[in-house]
């Protein structure tokens, strides 16, 4: 006995004719045709029945790509290109011959086989699409057409073992030869204008493949036939999980397990099978009562071989809408590869990427035995973190730091890190992610590193490196949700369309068939199923031991709850804001096991709540020894932003402090500019203060001289902090900023957004660093960090004796107050920070604690105070740190880093210097002198390198001054 399950819904002609209509029917590619569609029905028809403008965008190609030769029509524009005549009476049409409006070439006419097409509204808002799937309308294309009639195209048949399939096609246009190839081998041909023949006796999978020949074409038709190989029960051995088990006895093993329940049997397909795995290559069912993990031992492995694998997951009675097999990547892959990505990878970024395997599909999970586990220094293995409290948190997107978006390029700019002096480092999520032009939070494998960035002993040297010069390394991770590729997903999902991919059946064990929050993205995770749970804590074990991550940011907390769903009363909104005790406990649950790794790790929440929720997690824990508790992000961008742009109302940031948040502990981690949030600068230069030409600003220099100042009343606030990349640089792009300079913002409601566009990077090719307005903003910003991670007045307790005042508001004149009155008079122990952001000169009011000498921090100046009220001027974007004693921090080395630059880096002929040298040498990276150049050189002087071999070096700078820099250099 057989059974067929459909991969794909065939929609009948009449069906189809209901929407769209073709005339002539049948035609050659050279022909006119008129293409009609009707929007009577509201079926996968967001248009309405009488929509005004109708675009039809289209595509010809093949049957395995019918949008691969041209595509026409620019989605969401209303430039007339597709634009349909309305026949008035609910259809639209348009008149085109394919191969002139196609504009494909004399082979690919020939070739063509399908036309592609959806039609839209002009903001690409609304569309019709094929019903009932919602997918692409395809179109035959050519007099020769032919029809596979049994089984049925991309069907998979489920036979016993010894079982036959019967294969039936037609044709048009007379007599066709027929080819029917199993496993690549041909097992039956024959000529005419219809097939028809049993393949019996059928002992192992076959993918077949009939091809069908009229002249110089060829039609492809294929499905494939899976022998149940019947179930073997044998209890999972102890110790293993889901996953890869290496052997670490026998590198010529390894273990794989899965966890799936309702499905009937599973194959391992891989590079060590051909891709056609036999019933030695079917998983074995855990006996374990109540189990429903499948498990296989592969032997014969060679050590250190590099081996793809797959999962043929099979459901005999899936329901409704979902396929009967899925070949699907492990989901708890650490090395993914995919046929349509990984070509564009630069060969720089990973080097000696494995191959994909030819004739396979979607992602396949790399395996390798024997590998050398990365050598981490001591500064890695006996790293002690920085205290939470004193955190100055650097938030960076690697593919959008330097030009090659690597993790190369963040080692070569650790002097930037360094120099900052901030203490550690948050990367957005480099798990594997859709596409490799990302954010990352569309994340499909949580466990897998993606590619696009560089290997995984890279991000573990830059980590290593980081360990090294004292900064910690935290993740950000987004477990709210996966996307589409992810295979807990594709293993249940709805997939009425056969594409492969869908949403969440509803017999899905991972996943919500809707969200039950308010900010969903992507497929909202279950975290209340044990299932999801054991995956999230195989993920945060994965990077905590695998990578030494120092801490996980966790995106999008508020979606870690089953309350609210959007039938829910008062409204899914509000039920997301309101305080939601399961997602309490579950997060709680998380970072306890985070916490059992290692008890130092750090928990960072973005939740932006309303305070009840986050001092829960705030005060978790922070007793014990070590202190535990939870990180709150503290978004305060409109409030800086108004003090930037010079406007004097709402700019209040006194809950940049943890005390205005009710907290036990000092768990906010402030912050004026992220990734999400528009950057302040943008917003100085668009919409700042003009009123006063002297200080306009709008200015570009203008508004850079501000931002020192935001510095000093935003980093030299307690508690931890945190800086977006080239926030310290006065980045003054848009956060919409497109990859070709121009913005569009969220509000375009026709062209959509580039918020997540790759941005340019000017900051390495201008050199910032060498501009003096930016350059002053970085060294501020760097003492300032010095002066919170070094002084401990910066980080008081709030007690009767210490503490800190801010003084904000409706004012262009903050005032920051800090003190610990249990130091003595000898010590550092009051600080007051004064800023005047208003456009014009201020007298501001200091109230010094006490008179006597005091100390401008920024430069250990003395002011001789003798009335603590009497005012001081401050300039229109200024500010002043004054202490009751000079700070303990020097300052050359600032002055010195921020004197002395060298660029271009990397370099290829010539480097240059922002200074007058008197020396310049050039060494190898061993310390052999190789370069030399001893004459007074000038600013701007161009170094010769081009006769040096590729490489890095190091370059020794002495200045006029008698002050070195040196510097690493890379030529190209």
């Amino acid at each position: 006995m057989k059974k067929i399950i459909y991969l794909i819904l065939l929609i009948t002609f009449t069906g189809f004719a209901q929407q769209v209509t073709i005339s002539p029917a049948t035609f050659n590619v050279t022909d006119p045709i008129t293409i009609t569609v009707s929007f009577a029905s509201s079926t996968c028809n967001t248009m309405g029945a009488n929509p005004v403008k109708v675009y039809m965008h289209s595509g010809i190609g093949t049957d395995a790509n019918p949008w691969g030769y041209s595509v026409i029509g620019n989605w969401g524009t209303d430039d007339g290109i597709g634009l349909m005549t309305n026949n008035g009476n609910g259809t639209w049409s348009k008149t085109i011959t394919p191969s002139v409006y196609f504009g494909i070439t004399a082979g690919q006419q020939t070739s063509a086989t399908k036309m592609g097409m959806v039609f839209r509204n002009p903001a690409g808002t609304q569309t019709l699409k094929l019903a009932p799937s919602c997918g692409d309308f395809f179109i035959n294309v050519g007099y020769f057409q032919a029809n596979l009639v049994s089984p049925v195209q991309n069907s998979t048949t489920i036979l016993s073992s010894g079982g036959s399939v019967s294969v039936s096609a037609t044709n048009t246009n007379g007599n066709a030869n027929y080819n029917l190839f199993a496993n690549g081998l041909s097992v039956n041909t024959f000529s005419g204008t219809s097939y028809s023949f049993t393949h019996s006796n059928i002992v192992e999978n076959k993918n077949y493949d009939l091809q069908i020949t009229q002249g110089t074409t060829t039609i492809s038709k294929k499905f494939s036939v899976i022998v149940n190989p019947g179930t073997v029960s044998e209890t999972l051995p102890a110790g293993l999980v889901e996953g890869i088990n290496y052997n670490s006895a026998d590198a010529s093993k390894a273990t794989l397990v899965i966890d799936a329940p309702g499905k009937d049997f599973i194959y391992v397909a891989g590079s060590f099978n051909n891709w056609q795995p036999g019933a030695n290559y079917s998983m074995k069912k855990d006996a374990t009562v109540g189990s429903t993990k499948f498990w296989l031992e592969l032997n014969g492995l060679l050590s250190g071989t590099n081996y793809t694998y797959q999962y043929w997951v099979i459901d005999e009675t899936p329901i409704s809408g979902s396929p009967i097999l899925v070949k699907t990547a492990d989901p708890y892959s650490t090395l993914v590869l995919n046929k349509e990505e990984d070509p564009y990878i630069p060969a720089g970024n990973y080097p000696n990427l494995p191959a994909y395997p030819a004739g396979q599909d979607r992602e396949v999970t790399v395996l390798q035995t024997g590998q050398t586990p990365y050598a981490w220094s001591a500064a890695t293995t006996n790293f002690v973190k920085p205290e939470k409290d004193k955190l100055v948190v650097y938030e960076l997107l690697v593919r959008d730091f330097d030009a090659n978006r690597s993790y190369q390029n963040l080692i070569d700019r650790i002097d930037y890190f360094k120099n900052l002096k901030i203490n550690a480092i948050e990367l957005l999520p480099v798990m594997e992610f859709e596409g490799n032009e990302s954010w990352g939070y569309n994340t499909s494998f949580h466990m897998a590193l993606d590619k696009a960035y560089g290997t995984s002993a890279k991000l573990k040297e830059f980590i290593d490196l980081c360990h090294q010069n004292g900064i910690a390394i935290i993740l950000d991770v987004a477990l709210n949700h996966a996307f589409g590729r992810n295979p807990m997903d594709r293993m249940w999902m709805n997939d009425p369309d056969g594409d492969g991919l869908g949403g969440p059946a509803a017999d899905n064990p991972y996943f919500n068939i809707v969200a039950m929050h308010s900010y969903n993205v992507g497929n909202d995770f279950n975290h209340q199923q044990t299932r999801t749970k054991t995956y999230v804590k195989r993920v945060v074990k994965q990077w905590i031991e695998e990578y030494k991550i120092d801490g996980f940011r966790w995106d999008l907390t508020k979606g870690f709850t089953q309350n609210c769903p959007s039938t829910v009363s008062g409204g899914q909104d509000n039920c997301t804001n309101t305080k939601q005790q399961d997602r309490i406990d579950v997060l709680k649950e998380y970072v306890d096991y985070s916490w059992s790794l290692d008890p130092t790790h750090y928990a960072i929440f973005e939740h932006l709540g309303n305070d009840n929720e986050e001092q829960e997690w705030a005060n978790y824990r922070i007793a014990e020894t070590p202190s535990k508790g939870i990180m709150m992000w503290g978004k305060l961008t409109n409030e800086y932003n108004q003090l930037s742009m010079g406007w004097n109302s709402s700019n209040n940031f006194e809950r940049m402090g943890y005390d205005a948040h009710g907290f036990s502990g000092k768990r906010v981690i402030g912050f004026a500019e992220s990734h999400d949030e528009e950057n302040l600068m943008y917003k100085n230069v668009t919409f700042g203060q003009s009123y006063n030409p002297a200080h306009d600003v709008k200015n570009l220099n203008t508004a850079l001289s501000r931002m020192s100042a935001i510095g000093a009343v935003s980093l030299l606030v307690p508690g931890p902090k945190m800086i977006w990349q080239f926030g310290a640089l006065g980045w003054e792009k848009s956060i919409w900023t497109c990859s070709n300079g121009t913005v569009n913002s969220d509000y375009d409601t026709i062209n959509g957004d580039c918020k997540l566009a790759t941005k340019p990077q000017p900051q390495w090719v201008n050199n910032w660093l060498g501009d003096p307005n930016r350059n002053k903003i970085y060294f501020d910003w760097a003492k300032m960090i010095s002066l919170k991670t070094t002084e401990p007045v910066f980080n008081p307790t709030i007690t009767a004796n210490s503490g800190f005042d801010i003084q904000s508001g409706n004012t262009a004149t903050p005032r920051l107050f800090l003190w610990d009155n249990t130091m003595t008079s000898t010590q550092l122990r009051n600080v007051v920070v004064l800023a005047n952001f208003d456009v014009y000169s201020q007298n501001v009011t200091p109230d010094f604690p006490y008179t006597g000498t005091w100390y401008n921090l920024m430069d250990n100046s003395t002011l001789d105070v003798t009335s603590t009220t009497a005012t001081i001027a401050i300039e229109a974007g200024g500010f002043r740190i004054y202490g009751n004693k000079p700070s303990t921090l020097g300052t050359d080395k600032f002055e010195v880093n921020g004197e002395i630059y060298l660029y271009p880096n990397p370099a290829s002929n010539y480097f240059t210097l922002n200074t007058t040298a008197s020396k310049v040498e050039i060494y190898t990276i061993t310390g052999k002198l190789v370069k030399s150049f001893n004459a007074y050189q000038v600013k701007g002087n161009q170094f010769p390198i081009n006769d040096l071999n590729s490489g890095m070096y190091i370059v020794k700078v002495l200045n006029e001054k008698n002050k070195q820099k040196v510097m690493k250099l890379l030529k190209q």
